[in-house]
């Protein structure tokens, strides 16, 4: 049996009395995109947080490509081949995007390496900014910044990326825009966990979900059933 890419086992986070997390356990496989949903305050973001390695979990055990990677930092995860996206796009806005994402290859790389062999402009080409390679990160409109999450999260050339709410705040136009720009990542080789609370999205990226619930695994399997669960339809709706 191959071993997943990532493995989760009973994650158990706490913030003073709150359990956020409690016992999550799944498998991610290589070249999945599996996509994390579940009510506001399920722990979908804490639970990103702690793949990331940006706080440690309570208990529990994470493994990358099987090696214990529990309470890394994340500048050791991300080295290990973890890159991620944040809700707020967070880019440096007085650096060109060119420029933002040499920055961001930085952090990927392993001790020694050069970022020589890194084509930037492919990266951008696939985030479609290239265009726009010269601009000022902070005169970016909301969709071009949310493009250049994911280009600056590819930089980091990791095997693993985590999406965490890529499609919030864009529009109907937009959203196909942005969920092209997944499935050209997903083409390269790239695995992907996807947070995310655009139905659409979910739908039209993943191989499989995940639902959260009260910090706990709730159900899990394809799109379809996942969304006519009626486990989900009740946390959801409350009916």
């Amino acid at each position: 049996m191959n071993v997943p890419l990532l493995s989760l086992s009973a994650i158990t986070k706490r913030f003073g009395g709150v359990t956020a997390l409690k016992d999550v356990t799944f498998d991610v496989q290589q070249g999945e995109i599996v996509g994390l949903m579940g009510p506001n305050g399920a722990g979908k973001t804490t639970l990103l947080n702690i793949i990331a390695g940006e706080f440690p979990p309570d208990s529990g055990r994470i493994k990358f490509k099987g090696r214990d990677i529990t309470g890394h930092a994340s500048y050791k995860s991300c080295k290990y081949g973890i890159s991620r996206t944040y809700q707020i796009p967070q880019p440096f806005v007085s650096l060109s995007v060119m420029d933002n994402i040499r920055v961001s290859s930085t952090f990927g790389k392993k001790h020694g390496e050069s970022s020589a062999g890194i084509d930037f402009d492919k990266i951008l080409d696939m985030a479609g900014l290239l265009e726009k390679k010269d601009t000022l990160a902070g005169a970016l409109p909301i969709l071009s910044l949310k493009k250049l999450e994911l280009a600056r999260a590819l930089a980091c050339n990791p095997d693993l990326v985590l999406l965490d709410e890529v499609a919030a705040g864009l529009t109907d136009v937009e959203i196909p825009k942005i969920l092209g720009t997944i499935k050209e990542i997903r083409s390269i080789g790239k695995t992907i966990v996807l947070v995310e609370h655009v139905i659409k999205v979910l739908v039209g990226a993943v191989d499989r979900i995940v639902v959260l619930d009260k910090g706990m695994t709730l159900c899990q399997g394809d799109a379809d059933s996942v969304i006519n669960d009626c486990k989900v339809i009740e946390a959801y709706f409350g009916t």
